[in-house]
């Protein structure tokens, strides 16, 4: 039996890790209220996702739509408002069914899966919001556009009506120093920004920033924070 923590235990480490965001962002002269605060429950229970709800968290993600389906209705049932986010690489065979669990897919990286969610979409008649992902590393096991190949991605999903292009995401190698973290931080940046200038579009989200370094993402731009492990322990899996 897995030991969950309490409410009043996920009440305090909310409060703790947004603190940290908003010292963070007051070094840098940003609005905390500019961070999101993501809750990444991948591999946690319902039960736990449930109770993070209660504590005040509103914006969850998941890394795979099979495990989402498994938990997102019966915390819905009892938390309707709560914000989902599909932030894994996403198979374009599971599309339509991300569109059944996920507000938001924050993991566009190829112009095929673009091309998939704009023909289901517009058959349902909606928008929605996407983020870019770019692999900063190259790195082989990890998803994402290279960033020689940003600018594509982001003109094949710009052209989509029914894709609402909002920013860029992006996972950079794992230190146990989180300022090796900063120079990918930066590169991002300075990819959205020159996607800003080339494209036109206003790109206003960065999501960047794990449990491990989200203090330095913050301080480089970051919009949103993908916490999991400082909120509710080691994964399961």
């Amino acid at each position: 039996m897995i030991d969950l923590p309490s409410v009043d235990e996920l009440v305090r480490r909310r409060a703790d890790v947004l603190s940290r965001i908003a010292a963070a962002a007051r070094r840098v002269g940003r609005d905390p209220g500019d961070v999101t605060l993501l809750a990444v429950t991948k591999t946690h229970p319902a039960e736990l996702v449930l109770r993070a709800a209660e504590s005040g968290f509103t914006t969850f993600g998941e890394n795979r739509v099979a495990e989402g389906a498994g938990k997102i209705p019966a915390v819905r049932d009892r938390f309707p408002d709560a914000v989902w986010r599909l932030i894994g690489p996403l198979q374009t065979n599971k599309a339509k069914a991300a569109l059944q669990y996920f507000s938001a897919i924050e993991s566009l990286d190829r112009e095929r899966l673009a091309a998939r969610l704009e023909s289901l979409l517009a058959a349902e008649g909606r928008r929605l919001p996407v983020l870019l992902e770019v692999n900063v590393a190259k790195e082989t096991t990890k998803s994402g556009a290279a960033p020689e190949d940003a600018e594509a991605l982001a003109r094949a999903a710009a052209a989509c009506p029914h894709l609402d292009v909002r920013g860029l995401m992006a996972v950079p190698p794992y230190a146990d120093d989180p300022e090796l973290s900063r120079p990918y931080f930066r590169e991002l940046r300075e990819i959205r920004d020159r996607l800003r200038e080339r494209l036109g579009l206003p790109l206003p989200e960065l999501s960047i920033g794990m449990s491990h370094d989200f203090e330095v993402a913050v301080e480089e731009g970051s919009t949103e924070v993908r916490l999991g492990t400082v909120l509710f322990g080691p994964r399961n899996g």
